[in-house]
């Protein structure tokens, strides 16, 4: 159940880390909604740094979930974990001026602390 768990949780840190990408960074360079200004470049690039960490954190926890090794359903894994949700956290509440990155994060560290808590 654990394991279940724990690809529920990448999963949708994944799936919420492109959506973000894609909702934040490509249709609002694509429809042109911002002028080109430093603070579109600092929103472009906080928005891709913040979307492409949620990837590659995911993939990499997938990937080792998929080899067979429970790195990452051990207690070391989980805290490296929900160490990352914190820091998600603490940046969409000082950056990111709406609550769905927030949701996203919130639902992660929920299904992370239902792993961690699971026989």
């Amino acid at each position: 159940m654990r394991i279940k768990l724990l690809y529920a949780a990448y999963g949708w840190l994944l799936l919420g880390g492109l959506l973000h990408f894609g909702v934040d960074v490509i249709s609002q360079y694509v429809r042109g909604k911002r002028a080109p200004s430093p603070e579109t470049t600092l929103y472009y690039g906080l928005n891709t740094a913040y979307a492409l960490g949620q990837v590659l954190v995911a993939l990499l926890a997938i990937l080792v979930l998929r080899s067979g090794s429970s790195a990452v359903s051990h207690w070391p894994g989980l805290t490296l974990g929900f160490t990352a949700a914190a820091a998600w956290l603490a940046i969409c509440f000082l950056f990111l001026e709406y609550s769905q990155p927030r949701m996203v994060v919130a639902l992660f560290a929920a299904l992370l602390a239902c792993a961690a808590l699971a026989a």
